[in-house]
Parts: structure tokens; sequence; C-alpha cells
């Protein structure tokens, strides 16, 4: 490449070399906070103290310790990424900017997901090309994960990985104009752990000022874990280890062991007699707080932000389809799922099955598990912005369905990342094992639903009404291109019955919710 493909941006910790494609501009590793060693992985992140010279801004940075995850037959390495790559400096961020040349563009940053133990910036489905060729600076952020991220331990701070992404966003409001971004013009959006994380700001008081707008994609605004339950996860491990359960006993423990015990803390019974388990059992780490997010917007800055809110239609496949579990599901599965995830299982299951008579006992799982982890916190917490911030909330419903593990993944937790990232012709995504399975992506439907994040970002409407709690609606996306054939999970309504109004061969009409 010549020198002109070798952008050099002055920051206030800083100068830093990038690289300019056709896409834009592109700036990784950019540190946001010192690198988390030893006892400060327990700590709050810390300033970074800078550099002279130019840093190299071309390659990617290490990325938080974490496990490798398996979903069975389903290749996830383009949401994971590439795992744990060992260094000190993770808690950085990467910047993709149509120029570093002045302009006040409008910014996204991007909390990925990941269960809360795994992610990074790195993974193949956050490319920003797309972004930046529509006129955003997007931002991806990297946070500490799994026990130095989220465990609940004495003499440390709780929600360590949220403090991270609170000073990665204060790093972008005091640098992101340098690479052509609009401070104040800020959308954080998430997906899973990281709209969980999304959620919670709203909540947060620091969190005041710097972001205009958000979007939680498949998060869970009730998700949670009450102190008791916290420290419930942190007695095993300080077990496992063999320690005081405090950030002193914690802070020589080298990650790699952290590891090896992640094992002993999944599945862990967490229901209390206040509460049940938020995440089903399905990770040991979730935000510790005394109240759920959806319940204390008040306390953050929710009513001043714009939120676009919702969930997949059959988020729930994707832990049981790679596994074969749909398949296998006993009704005593259905009702094990259901006691972890709910006070009364018996009442709840009823009413699942009154509005699913024909679903199969893996349908009727995968339903539960959505509905708990996804679908009810979302509703809570749309419900809750609505009602404090006068017609700024936004409600979808993504229901394309993956033809993947022979036509049986559908619209699950993560397909919706290639639409909003408008990335889903990659060829990576596509065959039976991978995220959108051997069909094609389905033409306009990744512009519709990028347009839409896109569009939100720039000027709070992403093309369709604000939700109302006295007139509940939500948009649907993408569920009638598969044809008729499946039902949705979208409040009920079948997917054989035709929203009365369609508005084009993507989107439908809103329809109601209860």
């Amino acid at each position: 490449m010549s020198p002109q493909a070798y952008p050099v941006v002055e920051t206030p910790a800083g100068a830093v070399r990038g690289v300019r494609d056709g896409s834009g501009e592109r700036y990784r590793a950019l540190p946001y906070a010192a690198p988390p060693t030893g006892a400060g992985r327990f700590a709050p992140p810390a300033p970074h103290p800078g550099w002279s010279g130019v840093r190299d801004g071309t390659l990617p940075s290490p990325t938080a310790p974490q496990p490798a995850r398996d979903f069975g037959r389903l290749d996830m390495i383009p949401y994971f990424g590439p795992g744990w790559v060992p260094g000190e400096e993770y808690l950085t961020v990467d910047v993709h900017t149509p120029g570093a040349d002045g302009g006040r563009r409008p910014v996204m940053v991007f909390v990925h997901g990941g269960g809360f133990v795994t992610g990074s910036n790195r993974a193949a489905l956050y490319d920003g090309s797309a972004f930046a060729r529509d006129g955003v600076v997007l931002v991806t952020v990297n946070y500490r994960l799994g026990i130095p991220g989220f465990l609940d331990l004495a003499g440390a701070p709780a929600n360590r990985g949220l403090l991270d992404v609170l000073a990665a966003l204060g790093w972008v409001h005091d640098t992101i104009a340098a690479f052509g971004g609009d401070p104040e013009n800020v959308t954080v959006f998430g997906q899973s752990a990281g709209a969980t994380l999304t959620g919670a700001l709203l909540a947060t008081p620091q969190a005041g000022g710097l972001f205009r707008r958000a979007i939680v994609q498949s998060g869970n605004g009730t998700g949670a874990f009450t102190p008791e339950q916290a420290q419930r996860v942190t007695a095993t491990a300080a077990a496992a280890l063999g320690v005081e359960p405090t950030a002193e006993a914690f802070a020589p423990i080298p990650d790699e062991r952290f590891l090896t015990i992640l094992p002993a803390l999944t599945g862990l019974d967490l229901r209390t007699s206040t509460a049940t388990d938020p995440l089903a059992g399905l990770s040991p780490f979730s935000l510790v707080l005394p109240v759920q997010p959806a319940d204390a917007l008040a306390h953050g800055p929710a009513r001043d932000v714009d939120l676009l809110i919702g969930t997949n239609t059959e988020e729930g496949h994707l832990y049981l389809v790679p596994r074969g579990d749909l398949e296998s599901t006993t009704e005593a599965d259905v009702l094990a799922v259901a006691t972890r995830a709910h006070a009364d299982p018996e009442t709840t299951l009823a009413a699942h099955r009154a509005a699913r008579p024909d679903e199969t006992p893996g349908e009727l799982r995968s339903a539960v598990l959505g509905q708990a982890l996804y679908e009810a916190g979302t509703t809570r917490m749309a419900r809750a912005h609505a009602r404090i911030s006068g017609g700024r909330t936004h409600l979808y419903s993504f229901g394309y369905r993956s033809t993947a593990l022979d036509g049986r993944l559908g619209a699950a937790h993560t397909v919706e990342l290639p639409f909003v990232f408008d990335i889903a012709d990659k060829p990576w995504l596509h065959g039976d094992t991978r995220l959108l399975g051997p069909d094609p992506a389905p033409a306009g439907l990744a512009a519709r639903v990028h347009g839409a994040w896109v569009a939100f970002a720039a000027t709070g409407n992403p093309g369709w009404a604000a939700y109302d709690p006295q007139r509940p609606a939500v948009e649907i996306l993408g569920e009638w291109m598969n044809g008729l054939t499946s039902r949705s999970r979208v409040r009920g309504r079948s997917a054989t019955q035709r929203p009365p109004t369609v508005r084009s061969p993507v989107a439908a009409a809103a329809v109601t919710m209860p």
C-alpha cells in the first residue's frame, strides 16, 4: 500500500496509525484503560498512560481470558472469534470510520455477547465496513469477562465488565471527534450479554451524557443476579480454588486457573426464596444488582435516551438444535427448565401449552428458554422505558429462519447479527453447519435491518412507530420472507396468520402485544 493508505490520527493519548481501504479507515487495538493485570484485574479500570511516537493501530489486540465454547454441529467461530489470544493490553476498542477528517458523524458503540464469559471485538460478525460505508463511525469494545469481569468479590467493585464499558464510552466521548465522529450523537448497542450490559447502562447514573441512544438486541432487562445468588457463585469458585472469597486472595491466581474451574460453576442452582435463576443455568455470571435494570431506569439516563429493543422469535433454538436436543427433549426436560426460571413452573407451562397446543416438547422447551432469557425482560424494559421517555421507545421482533442444521435452526439467538452488520451474503456464513444455513440470505433483508439501525443512530427513528404501553406494538423484521412455514414466537401470533397490513416484502406491520 502507498503511504497514504496508512493515515495517522492524533488522539489525547498519542498518535495512532491505521489503514485505509475501500470501506474507510480502521484503527485497531486502541486502549481505553490500562492493562488489567494481577490485582488490577479486580480493580476499576484505570486510565491508560498514553504513549509517545506513533502507535500501530493496524493489528488486532489480545482478547480477554476466556474458555472455548462448543455449540455442537453449529459453527459459531464467526460469533466467538478466535477465543483467548493472550496479552495484557486487551481493554481496547477498534474504530471503523468513513474518515478521520473532522466530520461529525453518528457514532455507534457495539458491546459483544458471549454469556459474560466469551467473545471479543475480533469476531468476524462485527465487521464495520457497512456502517462506515453508510456514514457511521463504528466502535467495537472488549471488556473483562468471567471471574475478572463479573465474580462478586469482597474488596472489589461489582460488575467490573460494566465499568469497562463505561470507561470505553468515556474514551469515545473524549476521543471520537479525532476519528470523524460526533461525541454528542453516540448510540451504544449490544447483543445478548452485551445487550444486557447496554440495558444496565440505561439505569446507571454514571452513564449520563455518554450516549444519546441505545439498541438492545436479545438482552435481558431482568437478567441480573441478586447479591445472594452472586455470593453462591463466589463461594463455589473460592472453594474450587481453595482460597478465601476476596479480591486479595484471588489476585495471585493466574487466569488459566480461573478458566479450569468454570465447569464447576456452570449449572449451579441459583434459585432462592426471593428469586429464580434469570439465566436458567446457562451462565454462572451476570450483573450483580439489588434491583433489576428494567425496574431502575429512573435512576439512570434512560428518560433522555432513545431506545430500540427486541428479540428473535426462536431464541431458545440456539441452545437445543445444534446438539439434537430439540428432538430428544422430554416433558421432564421442559419442566426442569421452567422450574429453574419460574416461581410457578406448572402455571407457566400451562400458559405456554395453551398458546402453542401443537408444539413438540423440544419446541416448548425452546419457547420457555426464549421467554425466560430474553422476551420477558425485554418486554418489561420496553414498557418501563416507554412510561418515562415520552415516545422514545421502538420495538422489533426478528423472525427470519436460518436454514442451518437441516433447516431446523430457525430464528435462533444470534441469527439477526449478519443482517444488522449487513454481511449476510458472506460465504463463511452459509452451509448446513453455518449460522445462516445453505440458502442465500433473502434479498433486501440485510439492507432493511441494517438501514433501520443506521437510521435510528442518526435520528432516533428506525422507520416505524414508537411503542406505546396503551397501544403496544412490535415491528416484525424478516419473518414473512421464509414463506408461511413456521409458528412465530411473537406474542402468540401464528406465522400462518399474516398481519393485516404489510408495508414491504421484508417488514410486516406492527402486531399487538399483551
